[in-house]
């Protein structure tokens, strides 16, 4: 790791700055982030990296709570009230641990909250996050250009993300297909040409050499003495062997055809009646998505006031959860906001419980870089993970945005308000149900994906039971 002072060496490589009192943690930390390229300076201090901070911007910050002298809060919140240094993400890395712990840390302006025990897919989700792997892509899209034209111009990781995305594995493999349609269609129909002109061509080389072999009947026997008996003529022995021989290699590579001919025709068969089969699944779960997509009713009921027996019969309401997005944030946080205002201004008694539910999408990718949708047509069976290692890899303040943690501490506070707010994580529980693995298998990312987005929800229920 280079050293607190240094100036950064190149405007496109990505600089972190870790502050940790302890040596062990700075390294440990500092190969993870160094084996994503990021170039790293250590800060013994939070006094030291704000003298670091006068003459290096660096692209994140990983700070650490409990130092001698200044804090990991206390130092945040000099680097958010100083203008040259307010935007630089900063992340907590530390032993601390809970709720309210993370709740304190992004009020001050932190934006993630690692653990001393990080594990690498924690510090890929969060450079993801931030965009600083930015490079490793480009780098990647360069040498792939490079190979494949001269002139191509790279693409930024914005354009690779979220713009262009690079082709998948189904993207690749339907364009093999398209490119070889056409060659093995003319192969095909050569070899059909080559087959025929063989088959002529030894036909008139048998009719040749039967011709050549019959003898010729001669206009007038030969005269012969009295006391000399003819000689008898000589005997001509059929040539059928070779004939059938030569006939059985011409035909040979006719039966090839016909019995890849009939295979093909087989196979043909047993995919119409796949896809007869999945059409009939994929209409099964396009009425139940049909059904999940229709308008909820009412929170409460539409005349405003509320009672145990009124509140018991009260629908469950959801929202759906995109993959890659935080569960509690957004939308979901307006609804919230809305849904506590009617609630206070109702009375109501009872608990407002907020479930999480985890959908499995199909994706491509790997757990360096991130995984991300894979492409419609791409087959299930081809897809690199299917699950949902963004949402596994969350913990429960995560889940939460700034906006809706700071809700629910505020409901918590009013003296008005007279029920409860329950936040549960329920993990991996259906709304539409999923097919089994030998039907999945057959299906398209773009089938299971629709399937997941109707899984991965949050669900607002109330109880108004004391």
């Amino acid at each position: 790791m280079s050293n607190p002072t240094s100036v950064a060496a190149s405007h496109t490589t990505k600089r972190a700055l870790i502050v940790d009192d302890s040596r062990s943690a700075r390294v440990i930390l500092g190969r993870m982030l160094e084996g994503y390229g990021l170039a790293v300076d250590p800060a013994e201090s939070a006094e030291q990296a704000l003298e670091y901070l006068k003459q290096t911007r660096p692209d994140v910050i990983f700070m650490d709570h409990l130092m001698p002298g200044m804090d990991g809060f206390q130092a945040v919140q000099v680097i958010k009230s100083n203008p040259n240094t307010a935007t630089i993400p900063v992340v907590m890395y530390t032993s601390q641990e809970g709720e309210l712990y993370a709740s304190q840390a992004r009020a001050l302006g932190a934006v993630d909250v690692l653990p001393k025990t990080v594990k690498q897919v924690d510090v890929s989700r969060v450079l993801y996050q931030l965009r600083l792997l930015a490079e490793r892509r480009e780098g990647r899209d360069a040498r792939t250009a490079s190979n494949s034209s001269a002139g191509t111009s790279n693409k930024s990781f914005d354009e690779v993300t979220f713009d262009t995305p690079a082709p998948t594995v189904g993207e690749i493999e339907q364009a093999i297909r398209t490119a070889m349609a056409s060659p093995l269609k003319e192969q095909s129909a050569e070899l059909r040409r080559f087959v025929l002109a063989s088959l002529e061509a030894f036909a008139r080389r048998i009719g040749t050499e039967i011709k050549q072999a019959t003898p010729a009947p001669s206009e007038s026997p030969p005269e012969l003495p009295l006391l000399v008996p003819p000689e008898a003529p000589e005997t001509i022995s059929p040539k059928w062997p070779l004939v059938a021989l030569i006939v059985a290699v011409a035909l040979l590579p006719t039966a090839v055809l016909a019995v890849l001919y009939t295979r093909t025709l087989q196979s043909t068969e047993d995919l119409m009646r796949s896809n007869a089969r999945l059409a009939s699944l994929v209409e099964e779960q396009h009425a139940q998505i049909v059904n999940l997509q229709q308008k909820p009713e009412p929170l409460l009921p539409a005349n405003g006031g509320i009672t145990e027996q009124s509140a018991a019969l009260v629908k469950t309401q959801t929202e759906f959860v995109p993959y890659g997005e935080v569960p509690l944030s957004g939308p979901r946080s307006d609804k919230l906001r809305e849904i506590l205002a009617r609630l206070k201004a109702e009375h109501f008694h009872g608990r407002l419980q907020i479930a999480t539910y985890t959908g499995n999408f199909c994706l491509t990718g790997n757990g360096i870089e991130g995984y991300s949708l894979a492409a419609d047509d791409l087959p299930a069976k081809r897809c690199d993970q299917i699950g949902n290692p963004f949402d596994e890899s969350l913990t429960t303040p995560q889940r939460q945005s700034l906006a809706f943690a700071n809700q629910l501490a505020s409901a918590h506070r009013d003296a008005d308000v007279a029920f409860t707010i329950e936040v549960v994580h329920q993990g991996h529980q259906t709304a539409v149900a999923e097919p089994d693995p030998e039907v999945a298998s057959k299906m398209t990312a773009r089938e299971l994906n629709r399937i997941a987005a109707q899984n991965n929800r949050v669900e607002f229920s109330l109880d108004s039971t004391p």
